[in-house]
């Protein structure tokens, strides 16, 4: 293997760039060589990283402008993604994050869901509010029964009531666009909720009696939760003028749990015959800083606000390199395709760094979401549970 330095030639660098980029994008993807927990299939490698970024987003491939090749627009991380299947392809809808801090959206696209995850010729045009965004982040993607893809996503400015100096203060909402094409995108105002600050808000597939259906995550702060936290359902008459009313929470925070400190859900659920699948991210805190988990829940097919099976502690929890990353010890999904035949792909990206995907299918994720034992929420009752399971065993 030649090694390329900064001292070769314009086309030798470009070469093997084109080359070293092109072996990345055609990587096969295989499940990891481990008997797993039988819930699902990580994958070995991420679906799609900062290097996965098309080299002319990167490069200015004008030899006399940049007659070293040197990289002018930086990129530092991908993940985050929103997922839809779109055209019969698997889509996701990337946070982007380039060196300069500030966020974007971008389309990659995969024919198998699992590998060749390829970008758009240009990232996504969000237009504007009269108060411009920021930076804006983690959009969920969901195809509303009304005939749009919503797109819903953070928008974040900077607090018009911080103290002078303060330059890190900010304050968070939902932004919201909608398409029909997945290129060209509608701007609708931004949420408007009277529960503070908005992140993590997820628009349900369906019209609940006539109107649209929220989950929110409302908080005191950009940061801390305050009084705020825990999964919360709204509805909104009508998206051109998005006001949440009837907010409640259905999904609160637990003492010594996975979801202690704030929790928030993923993607929007998917509809099965036994109820409403929900995957949602838990944070509690550690010694070593936060720590982002999945978990998963199971609202009624006929009463979204019913919370029916919730399995104790967390679906997913970061492993091995997932651990490492710019946020460390963090796993966090806004994005899940449901396939024709049950197959679900769940993509997760790992410590704001890189995406990656599990394969499993919804009789699997059903099974375990109403089978899983419950969370007792004390020690003893764990013990408890485990003891019911080896009786049960042994009566076999």
């Amino acid at each position: 293997m030649t090694t390329i330095t900064s001292s070769a030639t314009f086309q030798e660098r470009k070469s093997a760039l084109e080359k070293q980029h092109k072996t990345l994008l055609e990587q096969k993807n295989t499940p990891q060589e481990i008997i797993g927990n039988g819930i699902y299939d990580r994958y070995k490698n991420p679906v799609v990283t900062a290097a996965h970024i098309p080299l002319n987003w990167r490069f200015d491939f004008n030899e006399k402008a940049n007659p070293f090749l040197q990289e002018r627009i930086g990129v530092n991380a991908a993940f985050n993604a929103g997922a839809m299947k779109w055209n019969g392809k698997y889509l996701l809808a990337v946070r982007v994050e380039g060196i300069d801090r500030k966020s974007f959206f971008a389309i990659a696209e995969s024919p198998n869901g699992i590998d060749n995850f390829k970008f758009w010729d240009k990232p996504c045009v969000i237009p504007q509010t009269e108060e411009p965004d920021t930076n804006v982040y983690d959009m969920r993607l969901i195809h509303h029964e009304d005939g749009f893809v919503y797109g819903i996503f953070c928008t974040e400015r900077k607090d018009p009531k911080a103290p002078k100096g303060d330059t890190s203060s900010a304050v968070a909402n939902a932004g919201i666009v909608r398409s029909k094409d997945l290129v060209n995108w509608e701007r609708l105002p931004d949420l408007i909720s009277n529960t503070g600050q908005q992140r993590n808000v997820v628009l349900h597939p369906e019209f609940v009696n006539g109107k649209y259906a929220l989950y929110t995550r409302p908080q005191d702060g950009f940061i801390d939760v305050g009084s705020g936290g825990g999964i919360g359902l709204g509805y909104v008459d009508d998206m051109t003028n998005p006001i949440v009313k009837d907010e409640k929470i259905i999904f609160g925070k637990q003492y010594h749990t996975i979801y202690e400190l704030k929790n928030g859900l993923g993607p929007a659920p998917i509809k099965t015959s036994k109820g409403w699948l929900h995957l949602a991210h838990g944070v509690r805190n550690t010694a070593a800083g936060l720590r982002y988990t999945l978990y998963m829940f199971m609202t009624d097919l006929n009463d979204i606000t019913k919370v029916t099976h919730v399995p104790a502690g967390h679906f997913m929890g970061p492993e091995g390199i997932e651990r490492v990353g710019d946020v460390s010890n963090v796993l966090f999904s806004n994005g899940w395709i449901e396939d024709e035949d049950g197959t679900v792909y769940v993509y997760y990206a790992s410590s704001d760094t890189r995406m990656h995907v599990a394969v499993s299918s919804v009789d699997k994720l059903v099974d375990y979401v109403i089978n899983t034992p419950a969370d007792t929420f004390i020690s003893a009752g764990s013990v408890q549970t485990i003891i019911n399971q080896i009786e049960k065993n042994n009566a076999i």
